[in-house]
């Protein structure tokens, strides 16, 4: 691992921390609004000087004792905390495996067979869309390339209609992605994805340089798709056991309601194809 990610991962979550918020008195004029070096060591219960030399990484061995004081000193999630101890090299993991970016057949085969109403799709740590189920092909028609869901959501016009709630869609998409900066911060496809994405969106860049952290695991989706109308879904996320780094998402909608009715209806579009007809059963095929 290159460069001080421990250390520039630490002053970002300092400076959003207010000294209120933990309970420290604020005494005199402050360069930044969020906490002073010395104030997280406090909390932490270091000595400054070393906490100092984390984040300039001249220390880049801190036990996981610290770790844990130093994530309950800058209020860290659970997420986060993880991230916090990849960074350093004390998560208990095995060595890390190669991310593999060629879908099975047999997780194709789920694809398929997800249900009439279930948008499927296989992603990599990097939100690559390896793979996708036909009525999640229609149900991403909206946008131009639907090859990498950060992309779409900060570098595709159709993305402000498409998410309703197209700001928290922003943060969790990036916070997502600083998850899986945790496991190799230096991974060239990430690398090219962040520098794409921050010369292309002034927002992307706002809220990469927030270091927030989340793995992507289950979550509400509100979507907005030009033939359907509004769309409220669930998603649940597995990772795939036996392919390092890919996720399998699974879109649902409540049973019998109007999503679920939606769904089907794109479905079925996406079976015959826009101008084509059908007896009122198609299905994916």
């Amino acid at each position: 691992m290159t460069g001080n990610h421990l250390g520039t991962f630490l002053r970002a979550r300092r400076a959003r921390v207010r000294p209120a918020e933990v309970g420290m008195p604020s005494h005199g004029p402050r360069r930044v609004a969020g906490l002073r070096r010395e104030e997280v060591a406090v909390l932490a219960g270091v000595n400054a000087d070393y906490y100092t030399r984390l984040e300039q990484g001249r220390e880049r061995h801190p036990s996981a004792q610290v770790l844990d004081a130093l994530g309950r000193a800058l209020r860290l999630e659970p997420d986060a905390c993880a991230h916090l101890h990849r960074l350093a090299g004390t998560a208990p993991q095995a060595p890390p495996a190669p991310p593999v970016d060629t879908v099975s057949p047999a997780l194709r085969l789920l694809l398929a067979g997800a249900g009439p109403a279930a948008p499927a799709f296989v992603i990599s740590r990097t939100l690559d869309v390896l793979a996708a189920n036909a009525l999640a092909g229609a149900l991403f028609s909206p946008f131009a390339r639907a090859d990498n869901l950060a992309r779409m959501t900060f570098l595709d016009l159709a993305a402000t209609a498409f998410y309703p709630r197209w700001e928290y869609t922003a943060r969790t998409t990036v916070a997502h992605l600083r998850e899986a900066a945790g496991h190799d911060p230096d991974d060239a496809r990430l690398r090219g994805l962040v520098a794409e994405l921050s010369a292309g969106s002034i927002e992307f860049a706002r809220l990469w340089a927030a270091h927030d952290v989340r793995g992507k695991t289950s979550d509400t989706k509100h979507l907005r798709h030009p033939r359907t109308g509004p769309l409220e879904l669930t998603y649940q996320v597995f990772d795939v056991r036996d392919a390092p780094g890919q996720q399998l998402v699974v879109y649902l909608a409540e049973p019998g309601g109007a999503a679920e009715r939606a769904l089907r209806l794109l479905a079925r579009s996406a079976a015959y194809g826009p101008g084509g007809t059908d007896d009122g059963g198609g299905a994916v095929r």
